[in-house]
């Protein structure tokens, strides 16, 4: 029994009685006993036996999605004083996160002077309400929000940068006649195919990476790309580089390569980033002689045969491979005089003798200064 003061203070609403201890034998489908509140639920969500899945797909599918029966949240309208605070000669404005639906709402033109907009997580699903402050912008990210369409962008022809990542775009259209976009990104969208980009010959950096690409196509009238971004697609050649006379990177990680002699039409790259793909060789790289950073982890490769010409090779991440033999380490790069940078790890040189593992590495490598993630002194 409580005291006085502290029985008094309790709120009906919060009752709880204990269920007798010893109870009558329960029916199938009973509750069993134990604590309830004063409207006798004890806590416990029941479904019914008869319950059926509505969509099984979604078990099996790994690209299932059911857009159609999304339940929309609470929407709340744009605010049109959301940028009252804003002085109108600003050159950047931003808002993320602030639930707008529609661009328009927030009567942009009033800034003549604004370079940059950013309006990434919101619920935009129409590009509208830009033509207002065409002559200024340059600057347009609208990450993470509902778009479907590219439309709207017909003026905005002084935009450098454009990113639509996180939306859920299939096509791209509409976008060549911006003739100054030096960066694009279409990172995370339903994209299946490169297309309608010719006219973009400014363009340096192009991201479609979490797409549905399966190859690399029209890519050719890109001449000044120098990064090209392409990883978890399922892209199976490295075909269609050839003509790109200025790509210096390519990361293409999470696919399906398992050749790479087709490089030898970009003898200029610099940096390759090929990870968790189906390699099991590293032959066809002889001509990439320019290469200095390659990361080539979670493949099947044996052997580093193809790496002895690539003089210039500054950092290798090689961890979770196939490769066994301290000699062929050493006979491949230890004349690499740039090399700073090898990773080793989970392959079997380091698992058979983990202890040893890094001193073999730096008497065949003195020059490297680290080691998966230890930093050791060169000799």
């Amino acid at each position: 029994m409580l005291p006085p003061s502290e029985e008094g203070s309790r709120s009906p609403g919060h009752h709880i009685e204990l269920v007798d201890d010893n109870p009558s034998p329960r029916h199938e489908g009973e509750a069993s006993p134990g604590l309830r509140n004063s409207k006798g639920w004890d806590g416990k969500l029941r479904v019914p036996k008869s319950a059926v899945l509505a969509n099984p797909e979604a078990l099996s599918d790994p690209e299932y999605s059911d857009d159609d029966n999304v339940v929309p949240g609470e929407e709340v309208a744009a605010d049109e004083d959301l940028l009252d605070g804003e002085p109108l000669d600003t050159d950047e404005i931003m808002c993320t996160h602030s639930r707008i639906t529609d661009i328009s709402a927030l009567q942009l033109e009033r800034f003549t002077h604004v370079v940059r907009i950013c309006l990434r997580q919101n619920l935009i699903q129409d590009i509208e309400g830009l033509s207002g402050v065409a002559g200024t912008l340059e600057d347009l990210d609208l990450y993470d929000n509902l778009i479907s369409h590219i439309r709207g962008l017909d003026d905005l022809t002084n935009l450098t940068s454009l990113d639509l990542s996180f939306n859920k775009i299939k096509h791209i259209k509409h976008i060549n006649h911006l003739k100054n976009l030096t960066d694009l990104f279409f990172v995370s969208n339903k994209i299946s195919t490169i297309e309608n980009l010719e006219g973009l010959d400014k363009l340096r950096n192009l991201e479609l990476g979490s797409n549905r690409i399966r190859e690399l196509t029209n890519l050719d009238s890109l001449k000044a790309l120098e990064e090209l971004w392409v990883a978890k697609n399922k892209i199976t050649e490295l075909h269609g580089l050839g003509g790109l006379l200025n790509l210096r990177l390519v990361s293409i990680q999470s696919n399906r390569i398992r050749d790479l002699s087709p490089l030898k039409d970009v003898p200029q790259l610099e940096e390759l980033y090929i990870s968790h793909n189906a390699l099991e060789s590293l032959e066809g790289l002889e001509h990439n002689t320019k290469l200095k950073v390659l990361e080539i982890s979670n493949n099947k490769i044996v052997s580093l045969k193809g790496l002895g010409p690539l003089a210039d090779l500054e950092e290798l991440w090689a961890s979770y491979n196939l490769v066994a033999d301290f000699q062929e380490v050493e006979r491949e790069l230890g004349d690499k005089k740039q090399l700073t940078t090898v990773y080793f790890e989970g392959n079997p040189l380091q698992l058979r003798g983990p202890a040893v593992y890094r001193n073999k590495v730096r008497l065949a490598l003195p020059q490297v200064q680290q080691i998966d993630a230890t930093f050791v002194r060169a000799s």
